[in-house]
């Protein structure tokens, strides 16, 4: 199946056919017709019971016996994950604006382009864009991969060009949304899965970074760039974790949603300073992702990652960051000032971490 994990998405659509049952005469016309929804695990054990019952003899009761609890325990077991899932209207927004896209990757032959360039083909087309706060919380209780082309935040902008631009290493038949999702899904969540579970997202940018850099997807250029590791700090969802819907559900989460901060907290951070960044802007490229780098509170050496933007170079050789903009500044996709100056414009931004695409 293309698209979405098959472990995550439920998507069965079978043959017109009919399968006699041998001692009641019933028959089973079109099942599982669904998309992505809740039902359709309840028609695969229907198809599965009644097969069971086809092939096994009404003699042999103790054995359809077995054979159904068997199924039904196999069933109960894939609940957790696969019965579960959002209807397709809520985890995909924005078709006309994604169909657009298609549209001009096709007469501009954006599939040429490097990696790096195409992200930020892509990411220029969606300039304008209103910016969304809390794009990623679309569920109070089931965590998914999802698009949101009519409204961005920093995060889903530089995801969504990432993954567009991913995608058109296929065929062309298969940009689709179905196939965006499942490239979001590969960059968004740890170890490539969404497992329906919150906390299999990568929430912090420098865990994202590490996750994709582990496999292969993207690299670290920071350390080679001159950056130096900082006190670090992940600790944004915890202390506000009422701004997430998911979270104000599900307060069970709060302490393996601590350990996991813990852990990325744990490991080193590095930043290139703000003061070096003018220096080193003729080694980026455009694509690479830029993360900022701020102080974690006025009175504090400790840092976090705060804004995530791309980097786009210009006819004229200037460097820019691309990105959403909160509604207090721009309130939309903007090509910004050069990357050093746009540093210079909040006190409490303290340097920059790169990641660069490679595949």
């Amino acid at each position: 199946m293309t698209g979405v994990s098959a472990q995550y998405w439920r998507h069965q659509v079978l043959p017109e056919r009919t399968i006699p049952n041998e001692s009641k005469g019933l028959s089973i016309p079109k099942f599982c017709t669904m998309q992505f929804e809740g039902y359709a695990l309840v028609c695969e054990v229907r198809l599965l019971v009644r097969v069971a019952l086809y092939l096994i003899p009404s003699k042999s009761a103790q054995m359809r016996l077995g054979i159904l609890i068997s199924i039904l325990a196999v069933a109960l077991i894939g609940t957790t994950r696969g019965a579960v899932t959002l209807p397709m209207r809520t985890v995909f927004k924005g078709q006309d604006r994604f169909e657009r896209l298609v549209v001009r990757a096709k007469a501009e032959n954006w599939k040429m382009l490097p990696i790096g360039e195409r992200t930020a083909v892509v990411g220029q087309a969606m300039v304008g864009t209103p910016y969304r706060s809390f794009t990623l919380e679309i569920d109070n209780r089931v965590e998914s991969p999802s698009v949101n082309f009519t409204g961005l935040d920093c995060w889903t902008f530089f995801e969504a060009a990432l993954a567009f631009a991913r995608m058109l290493d296929e065929p062309e038949t298969n940009w689709t949304p179905a196939q965006l999702l499942r490239y979001i899904e590969i960059d968004r969540y740890r170890h490539a899965e969404c497992t329906g579970e919150y906390l299999s997202r990568l929430h912090y940018l420098e865990d994202w970074l590490y996750d994709n850099d582990r496999r292969g997807l993207a690299t670290d250029l920071t350390r080679s760039l001159g950056g130096v590791q900082v006190p670090h700090s992940a600790r944004e969802m915890t202390n506000g974790w009422r701004h997430y819907r998911y979270l104000v559900h599900n307060r069970g989460l709060l302490r393996p949603l601590a350990e996991m901060e813990a852990e990325v907290s744990s490991r080193p951070l590095y930043e290139i300073p703000k003061s070096r960044v003018a220096a080193i802007e003729s080694r980026l490229r455009s694509g690479d992702i830029i993360g900022i780098v701020s102080r974690d509170g006025r009175y504090t050496s400790l840092r976090a990652t705060s804004h995530v933007g791309l980097a786009l170079r210009t006819a004229d050789g200037t460097l820019h960051f691309m990105h959403a903009s909160a509604p207090h500044n721009y309130g939309r996709v903007v090509i910004d000032t050069r990357l050093s100056s746009y540093l210079y414009r909040y006190s409490s931004d303290t340097g920059i971490l790169v990641a660069r695409p490679l595949r």
